[in-house]
C-alpha cells in the first residue's frame, strides 16, 4: 500500500514555523514532490495516536534536528488536490530549545537552515506559502490549552485547544 493509500483522501499535515532569536526562520529545502527545489517550512503528516502539535515537533526534529515547543497555531492551509484529496495543513509557530547542530533529512531535504525573512522574501525558490507568512504584519499565534476534559466519556488519551 502507498503512502497516498494509507492516508486515504483526508489528508491532515502539520507546518512549523520555527524564529531564532536573531528572527530567522527554519527552513528547508525539498527533495521531491511538489515543493522540490524549493524552500519551505518543515512539515509533514500527523501520525495515528499523535496531536498535531505534538507531530508538529516530531516532524521539526526528524528534519532538521532542532528540538522546539510550541508556541501556538498560526492557522491553516487547506485545499483540493485533483478535485478528489482535501489537503489540510495545520501551521504552528515554534521556539527553538537549541539554535546549532541543524542536521537535515538526507533522503527528504537538499538542506535545512535559519534564513532571515527578509532574504526569503528574495528567493524566487521560497514556496508561496512562505512569502505570505512574511507579508502578514498582523498575523496572531493562538496559543494552546490543555486543561480541560470534555468528559470521560469520549475517552480521550488527549485534548488540546487552540484559540
Amino acid at each position: 500500500m502507498s503512502k497516498k493509500e494509507k492516508r486515504g483522501k483526508v489528508w491532515l499535515a502539520v507546518a512549523g514555523l520555527v524564529k531564532s532569536s536573531e528572527g530567522h526562520w527554519l527552513v528547508v529545502n525539498k527533495r521531491y514532490g511538489g515543493l522540490k527545489g524549493k524552500w519551505s517550512l518543515p512539515a509533514g503528516f500527523v501520525d495515528e495516536g499523535e496531536t498535531a502539535d505534538d507531530a508538529v515537533i516530531r516532524e521539526v526534529k526528524e528534519e532538521t534536528g532542532i528540538n522546539c515547543v510550541v508556541k501556538g497555531l498560526i492557522g491553516l492551509r487547506t485545499g483540493v488536490l485533483s478535485e478528489e484529496i482535501s489537503d489540510n495543513l495545520l501551521v504552528f509557530e515554534l521556539e527553538p530549545l537549541n539554535e546549532e547542530g541543524i542536521r537535515h533529512q538526507e533522503n527528504e531535504l537538499y538542506e535545512a537552515r535559519f534564513i532571515a525573512p527578509d532574504e526569503l522574501l528574495q528567493e524566487k525558490e521560497a514556496s508561496i506559502m512562505l512569502h505570505y507568512l512574511i507579508n502578514q504584519s498582523d498575523c496572531v499565534t493562538k496559543p494552546g490549552f490543555d486543561g480541560l476534559n470534555p468528559g470521560d466519556h469520549f475517552n480521550y488519551s488527549a485534548y488540546k485547544l487552540f484559540f
